[in-house]
């Protein structure tokens, strides 16, 4: 699952967390997991099985971030009439286009396209007969692939998620108020279902709570308008949302509109979640020799979490630490990054100092991954023609390992405790251990000066200023 591992210059830690990490990835493969309930034109559960040749037509409705891998090992197994799969942008599925329609939709945030699959999931449905029978795979992202607003505009409902995502709310909290401004959320997609079915849900939500997985659309919903409207003034979200969105809400709390539907139509599974994963990684850490917490369901605003698990890392007697959960950043500003970049600088800003040694990752996939210039571990190339430059800052502390390439020649490595590069400015905190004890020694071609100094400001630092550096990303 990690990409080329030999490639990248790690210590010993490094290389472990990576393997760590790949046995989670791996462990998440929803086709794995699938093996258990589709079996050759049969779904199978633990105390009942559906054997779907008793049935006129089988349709296939696959919405999410895993639709596609999962659509394509079903489909295997499955002969199916037709179906619709709702998949990100830039994802292609192996299936048969002439039995599959496969939409690629917007995620995070709707589009057009997100549109177009609400209405078109919608209008299938409907079709459906008595005799027939509806499979359908729910993974995370949902909510935005496929979109189907009640009165108001794709535009309001873009300003809707954006606000929502943007606010600190949870996921919960999230699809409370989307399941209300919609006509196929908190499971008013299959009330016009005319057939049985069942749906096979990949969670990515802390709780496996399956009416906030991609919005509940084929489960049942909890919450009510009135529950919505406390969210949205929770979070101080009444100015910031559209009139329209805000009168749809009004409207449901008087009992203009109907509430979503309060009983579950068909059976939903959840297939796979984030505590399966975690505890492949446990397994994975112990096999390396590692004394392992596991820390499941994590919550929470991103500045208490990072002093949670901070405090962790100090007192426990553990020498591994594996958490998971989905916790919420409020963002104040127009930065880039996610809430896995914030959570490893904040860390790092608190144990920085400590006398242990601390290596630390946070992932997130939704399997379009690098979405700043921001690199805190890579190759940097000499190239003189571009005449640019470069400084960097040497601390005593052991860490990670960023290879200098020339154009020609051996590579130079530093070894980095911490690393923020972009196009315009760039800073490394690092010291040469003792198998690199040349670091400092950048007697290279075509390079006017790298000879280290210390800092005037800080006596502790060691100050390198490097001529013609590209950084590649």
């Amino acid at each position: 699952m990690i990409k080329n591992p030999s490639k990248l210059p790690l210590n010993r830690n490094s290389n472990d967390i990576l393997k760590i990490l790949n046995e989670g990835m791996i462990s998440s493969n929803s086709s794995l997991h699938l093996k258990k309930y589709i079996l050759k034109n049969k779904i199978h559960f633990p105390s009942s099985e559906i054997d779907l040749k008793e049935f006129n037509n089988v349709f296939l409705i696959a919405v999410g971030k895993s639709a596609g891998v999962m659509s394509e090992y079903v489909s295997k197994k499955i002969k199916f009439k037709n179906g619709i799969i709702v998949v990100p942008k830039g994802i292609t599925p192996k299936l048969n286009k002439n039995i599959f329609e496969i939409i690629n939709a917007g995620h995070p945030l709707p589009n057009h396209n997100s549109l177009k699959a609400g209405k078109k999931l919608v209008n299938f449905l409907k079709k459906t007969e008595q005799n027939d029978f509806v499979l359908f795979l729910i993974s995370g992202g949902g909510s935005a692939l496929s979109v189907y607003p009640n009165s108001i505009s794709l535009t309001d409902k873009i300003l809707v998620n954006e606000e929502l995502i943007r606010s600190g709310a949870n996921i919960n909290e999230i699809s409370c108020v989307r399941k209300h401004l919609s006509l196929i959320k908190g499971g008013q997609l299959i009330k016009n279902m005319n057939c049985n079915g069942t749906s096979l849900l990949v969670s990515d939500v802390i709780g496996d709570d399956i009416g906030s997985i991609s919005s509940g659309m084929t489960f049942y919903d909890k919450s009510t308008f009135a529950d919505a409207l406390k969210i949205i003034k929770k979070f101080s979200l009444q100015h910031k949302f559209p009139n329209q969105a805000l009168d749809i809400l009004k409207s449901g709390v008087n009992g203009d509109i109907p509430e979503t539907p309060k009983k579950a139509i068909i059976k939903n599974t959840i297939i796979l979640n984030n505590f399966s994963c975690l505890l492949k990684m446990k397994q994975k850490s112990k096999k390396l020799g590692y004394k392992t917490e596991l820390i499941s369901n994590i919550t929470g605003n991103l500045d208490e979490v990072t002093k949670m698990l901070a405090s962790k890392a100090i007192t426990s007697k553990n020498n591994c630490i594996i958490f998971g959960g989905e916790p919420t950043v409020n963002v104040m500003g127009d930065g880039k990054g996610g809430r896995n970049q914030e959570l490893v600088l904040r860390l790092y800003e608190k144990l920085k100092n400590k006398k242990s040694i601390f290596t630390f990752a946070s992932i997130g996939t939704d399997g379009i991954d690098g979405n700043t210039k921001f690199i805190y571990q890579g190759d940097a190339c000499f190239d003189p023609s571009k005449g640019e430059s470069f400084t960097a800052e040497f601390t005593p502390s052991v860490g990670h390992t960023l290879h200098f390439k020339p154009k020609s020649g051996s590579a130079t490595i530093m070894c980095l405790d911490y690393t923020k590069f972009d196009k315009d400015y760039g800073m490394a905190y690092c010291t040469p251990t003792t198998e690199d004890a040349g670091c400092h020694n950048f007697n290279k071609p075509n390079m006017t000066s790298a000879n280290p100094i210390h800092s005037e400001t800080n006596p502790s630092l060691i100050q390198i200023y490097v001529n013609f550096v590209k950084f590649i990303n």
